[in-house]
Order: structure tokens, then sequence, then C-alpha cells
């Protein structure tokens, strides 16, 4: 079965395979999720406008493996430390795979993979690069639901990955 290419932008390309249409990324090899537990019992949470949606989105960190001019081929454990850095300005000790899968199975062939990230300690601001607007959350852990709660009803839309992370967290 060969794929035929609908539509190509300049990150993404429309494909029909077999009278299927799903969405590829030109420009990464991986994305990566991390999640974050400070010492403290701290989920770390991002937030950022996403303009497909139209509203703000709280988020774990995450991010594309292999994006930067030059660092095709780069690892995913490296795309997952430098992610978590970029966006919360939190390096760790150590990062643990937990699971592999895919983000919308029937939108696009994009896979997340998620790391469990151990020994978190804030070395720097975070924020994100050029052109991001990310505001880091840290939130005790067991109130991590109702503050959810309380930024669905502000009008942020939640990441259903957050919900995912609580019950990675209490593994």
């Amino acid at each position: 079965m060969t794929d035929r290419v609908l539509h190509e932008g300049r990150f993404l390309r429309l494909v029909s395979r077999g009278g299927w249409e799903f969405v590829e990324r030109t420009n990464a090899q991986g994305v990566v999720v991390v999640i974050a537990v400070t010492d403290a019992g701290e989920l770390v949470l991002i937030e950022q406008e996403r303009r497909p949606v139209g509203a703000p989105v709280i988020e774990l960190p995450a991010g594309l493996s292999g994006d930067d001019p030059g660092a095709h081929g780069e690892e995913l454990t490296h795309a997952a430390r430098r992610e978590l850095l970029e966006e919360t300005g939190y390096e760790a000790d150590a990062l643990e795979l937990v699971t592999r899968g895919p983000t919308s199975a029937g939108l696009t062939s994009e896979v997340i993979t998620v790391f469990f990230a151990r020994g978190v300690r804030r070395v720097g601001d975070g924020g994100g690069v050029e052109g991001e607007a990310i505001t880091i959350h840290h939130v005790p852990l067991p109130e991590v639901p109702a503050w959810l709660d309380a930024a669905q009803a502000r009008g942020a839309l939640v990441d259903p990955k957050v919900y995912a992370a609580l019950w990675f967290a209490g593994r």
C-alpha cells in the first residue's frame, strides 16, 4: 500500500493510505512527554495558549525530538531533558521510560514517549524558547484534580495526559 501525499506544509504532511487520511510530522523523529514531580510532591505543569484549540492548555512538559536544525537523530532521552529544562527550568537526575503510544491514532501517525523524571531540581527560569510564552505551575499531587477543575472553570483546557501522569505518579 503506497502513500499519496494530499498536501505538505512546512511541518506537516497530509497523507492518504488505503483510503485513510492522516497527518505526519515532517520535521521530527519523535515526541517526548515528561512527568516531573518535585521532592516536595508537586507535579510540574505548564500552561500555554494553543492556537489550534483557541485556548490556554494545561500540559506536561513536552516537545519534539530532532526538530532543531542539525539535531536529526536526537535521542529521545536527550530531547526529554532539553524540553524539561527549556519549558520548566528543571533538570532531572534520571529519566525512566514509562510508556509509548499514539496521541490520536485516527488522526496522526505520531507516537509519544513518556518519561518519569526523578531527582528534579530547578536550575533556571524555564518559560520556553523564543516565540513560546509558557507559564509554569507547581501543584501538590493531592490538589491536582481540584486545581485542574479550577483551571477549566477559568477557560483552560486540560491535556488528558495530565490525568495519566497522576496515575503514573501514584505508582
